[in-house]
């Protein structure tokens, strides 16, 4: 325990909270009131003399409020996200104060089916009236007001955690800094609605339910292993189960042929279902798992365009490429929407094998990009600076940048193109250098689409807003003219269908700025006349089996495409040095790479 101690924010206690008084009963979405409401929740960290370090961390279906260090020196494990929260990690204790609260409906403290009625005298069991994610909400905002918290610097949450953040970007948006929400979704599919109804029904038929007011007997217990045990299915991927399981056989070493658990899945599936009956309540569990049914942003607001209109702060986005639970493109659509609204969203879809339980085991990749944009959030309120600082790089984050350099002559003469507080998007940012220079030179407000995680994972670490997707896919998420410029640096010799990423470009900006390695300059030439290989050069500097250049292209070849595509070429201007040629009188042999400015061709009014 002294070692686990050490690496996290130690033993907590949690308390509890009376937010809501009987005689001033909240009111719930289904019209009922609800009073008192207690709230249990738990601390770590200090509360800067500001006030502007608080994180509300809300929790998912099966979570409370522990959500880092011990209750108690037995404890055998940490809170259930403490490989996020604590000293030094992600969601940092030395500069963050952290406040996680167990859910209204809950059973861990918090106000709920298995807490005693008032008026009755006996657990509320089904006379608990249904609640909504929105009600959760509501709730976690009177327990704010009561601890004298008038704003949060992020709101962060996985699962049905973060529906509420969601919610709290839409209810409350003139309290919110940033919103981080993590594999969720703004509406169930039909399918998990689905896994809800059946995991509900074994424990609506269990034996044992007795109409819900089962406590002081047996309680349901069969029927809520089954559905712990269904749900838990739906929280891994079939890539996990199998490298975790497979066939394998837990005990025998042959088939008993008979009906007890005897795969390694199943004994695994009964544990599951065993601890969970240990820690949780079955009316809990319908209560909570209705409430994400009903959670609907699209019904609530018509679209979901106008359910985030107003809200003003911050958004990361995150999804897990195994998760088929909560799907990345369900995170998609959360993106596109704020992105045509014109919020400041970042979205990450990572690679992970885990499935919908990625964020709960992703550390690495996903505590980078959660650190990352708690700290450019939280120094952005303090300094005002909209990109951090480089630090120093390790032999990973160096990696990472290699990939991204290039020979990038092209971005002072961009940076001089660039109108001074311009909105602008950069399609294929890198590492994001040009977007950092433009902010601090132009004072633009940028956006970038990147299609590598790890340099989206980096962009996010410096401040910047960028959506991790590849180019190609379109940009409809955007409106006509959303951006002053569209920036396609050293990239067009990459895409399979450049005139298609060209229209959509002049769609949604005004100008767009074009870059590209000429390969036609002499010393391209001159190696494939002498060498008879293909070229390397400062600009080129692969080989032929690793090259992203899936085109080559001359500054006479861009000119013909423009005109094949009516696009209007406002500058053209050809880089490079030789002593052979000035530039100006022979580009197409002595530019080592052009930049151009586009337009769309605007017929001549008669």
């Amino acid at each position: 325990m002294d070692k686990e101690l050490k690496n996290s924010v130690g033993l907590v206690q949690t308390q509890h909270i009376r937010v809501v008084e009987a005689d001033a009963p909240l009111e719930l979405r289904c019209g009922k009131r609800l009073g008192p409401i207690d709230v249990a929740y738990e601390t770590y960290g200090e509360l800067s003399p500001e006030k502007d370090n608080v994180i509300l961390i809300c929790h998912a279906l099966s979570g409370d409020a522990h959500v880092a260090g011990y209750n108690s020196p037995e404890d055998r494990k940490p809170g259930w996200w403490d490989i996020m929260v604590g000293p030094g990690k992600p969601v940092d204790t030395n500069r963050y104060y952290i406040l996680c609260c167990n859910v209204l409906g809950g059973c861990s403290g918090t106000t709920g089916p298995s807490q005693i009625n008032p008026a009755a005298g006996k657990p509320y069991g089904l006379e608990f009236p249904i609640i909504t994610i929105e009600d959760m909400v509501n709730v976690q905002k009177r327990l704010l007001e009561t601890l004298g918290i008038e704003r949060l610097l992020a709101v962060i949450g996985g699962s049905m955690g973060g529906m509420q953040v969601l919610q709290w970007a839409v209810a409350y948006p003139e309290v919110l800094d940033s919103a981080l929400c993590i594999a969720a979704t703004t509406r169930l599919n039909t399918q998990s609605i689905a896994f809800d109804a059946v995991g509900r029904n074994a424990i609506l038929n269990d034996p044992h339910f007795r109409n819900g007011q089962y406590h002081g007997h047996d309680a349901p217990n069969q029927g809520l292993a089954i559905a712990r045990m269904i749900g838990h299915i739906t929280y891994l991927s079939e890539a996990s189960m199998r490298s975790k399981f497979g066939r394998q056989l837990r005990t025998a070493k042959e088939y008993q042929y008979d009906f007890k658990s005897e795969f390694a899945v199943e004994t695994y599936l009964d544990y599951q279902g065993q601890t969970f009956i240990e820690r949780f309540d079955a009316n809990s569990y319908l209560y909570i798992t209705k409430a994400m049914d009903y959670f609907d942003l699209m019904q609530d607001y018509g679209t979901l365009r106008l359910a985030f209109a107003n809200s003003n702060c911050r958004f990361l986005i995150g999804s897990f490429t195994s998760d088929w639970l909560f799907t990345p493109e369900q995170s998609e659509e959360i993106v596109e929407a704020l992105a045509a609204e014109g919020k400041d969203v970042t979205y990450c879809n990572i690679e992970s094998s885990y499935g919908h339980d990625a964020f709960l085991l992703e550390a690495e990749r996903l505590g980078a990009l959660i650190g990352g944009f708690l700290n450019s959030t939280l120094q952005r309120i303090r300094t005002g600076r909209r990109v951090v600082p480089e630090r120093k790089a390790g032999p990973n984050k160096l990696k990472t940048i290699e990939r991204a350099k290039r020979a990038r002559v092209d971005y002072e003469l961009i940076d001089a193109l660039v109108e001074k507080d311009s909105r602008v998007l950069d399609l294929g940012c890198g590492d994001g250098e040009l977007l950092v220079r433009l902010t601090e030179d132009k004072n633009i407000i940028g956006e970038g689409v990147e299609i590598d995680e790890d340099l989206v994972i980096h962009c996010t670490q410096r401040g910047l807003s960028v959506i991790h997707r590849d180019i190609e896919r379109g940009l409809e998420m955007y409106p006509n003219d959303a951006f002053d410029y569209a920036i396609l640096s050293q990239t067009i010799q990459t895409l399979r269908n450049p005139q298609d990423v060209l229209r959509e470009l002049h769609r949604v900006a005004r100008k767009v700025v074009v870059s590209f390695p000429n390969f036609a300059h002499w010393s391209c030439r001159l190696q494939l006349l002498l060498a008879g290989r293909a070229p390397q050069t400062k600009q080129l500097p692969f080989r032929w089996y690793n090259t992203p250049n899936i085109h080559v292209l001359s500054l006479r070849d861009f000119d013909r495409f423009c005109a094949e595509l009516d696009i209007k070429v406002e500058k053209r201007i050809p880089l490079g040095k030789t002593s052979i040629w000035p530039v100006r009188f022979a580009p197409n042999f002595t530019a080592s790479q052009a930049v151009y400015v586009t337009s769309k061709y605007q017929p001549p009014t008669v």
